[in-house]
């Protein structure tokens, strides 16, 4: 039987665990359903609802993918969590050469994205143009999806005791999107976890984000205001929240309906897995989020664990968990 309650007697391990396990199992669940735009559609494929963990369809994006696997969110965020636990913190050149190398394999059959694509193609102008000069990772595509907010939990982890933070989620983001937008949107939500973290109750993490967050920039604005309209929407379920703010990817939806979720069902990690996921459109990039977010408020016993053994990466997960919880005892 599973814990769903989020308590101060939750260890920081466990918040910890779950944070990193979060996001990785809410990418998977929704891997045979991502991107599935139409309502219709979603109840005609999944007449009893959307379970998870589906293989995906031969029309589908992440077609030849099984079940167990994950959506190009989640291979990149193994990457990154691969990345965090061999060098010990976030290393923009370590991430950046695993992430190139990775999406640049021919052998590599997922999708790649916007922020890929674009990421892929400002390495190759660097490499024409500027061959003996390093590449810093730091030239990412002009992107504002959910690409980086959905491998966050092993930069937040690994740097929750720093008071660099903020600067560092700005590197990490820059890596693939050298975008205002998505660093303002994934600093908040860095700033949401890292709150979880510390044992604070979502509402709480939220309300201390907002305060963190004050500031004349006017980049600041745009998510403070989207945070605000994310809490006065109690009112209405996660399907028509994520239907008002849209299904897409763009962080200005995606983030937005990410947050409701978490704060509506706070005290049941697989509720709010299901409930975003059967919302349809950018399922997996949502999960990421929730799941990470609730993982590090209800601890990893919140997740079950039998979504957690479909993984087919387990073993490696447990292994880079294990080493980056290691990490910060030794710190």
């Amino acid at each position: 039987m599973t814990n769903n309650k989020g308590s101060s007697s939750i260890s920081l391990d466990d918040r910890v665990r779950g944070a990193l396990w979060g996001g990785l199992v809410g990418d998977a669940f929704c891997l045979g359903c991502h991107w599935i735009y139409s309502q219709k559609e979603i109840a005609q494929r999944f007449p009893a609802g959307i379970r998870g963990f589906e293989t995906p369809n031969p029309e589908h994006y992440h077609f030849g993918k099984k079940t167990g696997d994950f959506t190009h969110y989640g291979d990149a965020a193994l990457l990154m969590l691969s990345s965090v636990a061999e060098c010990g913190y976030f290393d923009v050149a370590d991430f950046g050469a695993r992430f190139i190398g990775f999406m640049i394999d021919e052998n590599y059959t997922g999708y790649r994205d916007h922020a890929t694509k674009g990421t892929i193609a400002n390495y190759r102008a660097h490499l024409d143009h500027c061959p003996d000069k390093p590449f810093d990772y730091q030239q990412g595509a002009d992107d504002d999806q959910p690409a980086t907010v959905s491998r966050l939990a092993p930069v937040v982890v690994a740097h929750m005791k720093t008071k660099d933070l903020l600067k560092t989620v700005a590197k990490a983001t820059r890596v693939c999107q050298n975008n205002s937008r998505a660093i303002v949107f994934t600093q908040a939500s860095a700033l949401i976890l890292h709150n979880l973290l510390n044992g604070m109750t979502p509402e709480t993490a939220v309300t201390e984000t907002l305060h963190i967050m004050k500031s004349p920039d006017k980049d600041w604005i745009e998510v403070n205001n989207r945070i605000t309209i994310a809490r006065e929407a109690n009112v209405l379920s996660v399907n028509d929240a994520t239907m008002v703010f849209g299904q897409s990817c763009p962080l200005h939806s995606s983030f937005t309906a990410a947050l409701h979720t978490m704060l509506t069902c706070s005290d049941d990690y697989t509720k709010a897995i299901q409930a975003t996921a059967n919302a349809g459109g950018d399922s997996a990039g949502r999960a990421a989020m929730v799941g990470a977010w609730l993982g590090a408020y209800l601890g990893i016993n919140a997740i079950p664990e039998s979504w957690r053994t479909r993984l087919r990466t387990h073993d490696q997960i447990e292994t880079n968990v294990d080493r980056i919880i290691a990490g910060m005892l030794r710190r």
